[in-house]
């Protein structure tokens, strides 16, 4: 059917000449959603941003125009000095819009540790991530990824995080943002203690952001991939496609994206996941493509 004729018999239908129900299922028989959506990250072009090769202000477009993705996630280290600049917030905006993307995140580092067993440092890594919170309001992002970064035992780990977490969640919620926390190394890359962590500051603005590759607690130390995600799904309200090489058949050799794809559809996430590669052995824009790839086979797999 073309897309004229089919616009058509549907308002025909629609204005009841048909009989009732049989739009919808017309309709959704001819259209199936996908099961998840893909998004990129801004990390996926890190060496190739401190290079110089390419701006900040670029990346709408790069997602846009040379991978077809029109859901991006800002890293604030890309524009650290410029969280409170409006004109350049504006730019980003507006190139954003331009190239019909979607602003989702920023990811937040070198603001400090949230889970500071120093009440005054904590206070001030807090404080140092409201501004954050605030360039994505105006950006039109969803969320803050910030760290849970703490020191002490498991659970005086768990109370710290749990009190920056939930005072800066507060803030969020009262412009309508999300606090998003990665497994990014220590603790928060065990999915036992972070589940704790956010059971502890119970808030609907707060959750996780689960990442393939990220479970390297320290050293050799490392937590099963698959039980973490498991783990951090429920809470998740984003997702990251962490890469770093492929094999001949296209498939990621550190992670079974299959494998993390059930996990993440399992738990009834049907949003954005954000392609994060990492990798050495490809260029990043090779990386990225190939990442691609893999999530759009599996997105047809699942269909």
């Amino acid at each position: 059917m073309k897309r004229r004729d089919f616009i058509k018999q549907s308002a025909a239908i629609t204005g009841g000449l048909a009989l009732t129900g049989f739009s919808s299922s017309l309709i959704s028989g001819c259209s199936k959603s996908l099961p998840f959506k893909i998004s990129l990250a801004e990390w996926s072009l890190h060496r190739t941003l401190w290079n110089k090769e390419i701006d900040h202000l670029d990346f709408a477009a790069i997602s846009k125009n040379d991978f077809g993705i029109d859901g991006i996630e800002y890293v604030n280290t890309f524009f650290f000095e410029k969280s409170e600049d409006i004109t350049y917030l504006n730019e980003m905006k507006k190139r954003a819009s331009d190239n019909g993307v979607k602003s989702l995140i920023i990811m937040c580092d070198r603001e400090g540790n949230l889970g500071d067993p120093d009440e005054t440092k904590r206070k001030e890594a807090i404080e140092n991530h409201y501004k954050w919170a605030e360039a994505a309001k105006y950006l039109g992002c969803h969320s803050i990824r910030v760290n849970a970064r703490s020191e002490g035992s498991w659970n005086d780990q768990v109370e710290l995080a749990a009190d920056g977490l939930r005072q800066l969640t507060e803030f969020g919620d009262s412009i309508g943002i999300n606090t998003i926390v990665e497994n990014h190394g220590g603790l928060s890359s065990n999915g036992k203690w972070l589940s704790a962590v956010m059971e502890k500051v119970d808030h609907p603005r707060v959750g996780t952001l689960p990442d393939f590759g990220n479970f390297r607690i320290q050293g050799d130390e490392w937590y099963d991939r698959y039980q973490g995600m498991t783990e951090l799904m429920p809470y998740a309200k984003a997702v990251s496609a962490k890469s770093h090489e492929f094999d001949a058949n296209g498939d990621e050799t550190g992670s079974d994206f299959y494998r993390m794809m059930d996990i993440v559809l399992d738990a009834g996430y049907n949003g954005y996941v954000g392609i994060e590669y990492e990798g050495s052995v490809h260029s990043e824009m090779e990386g990225i493509r190939l990442t691609n790839e893999l999530l759009k086979k599996i997105q047809g797999s699942n269909s």
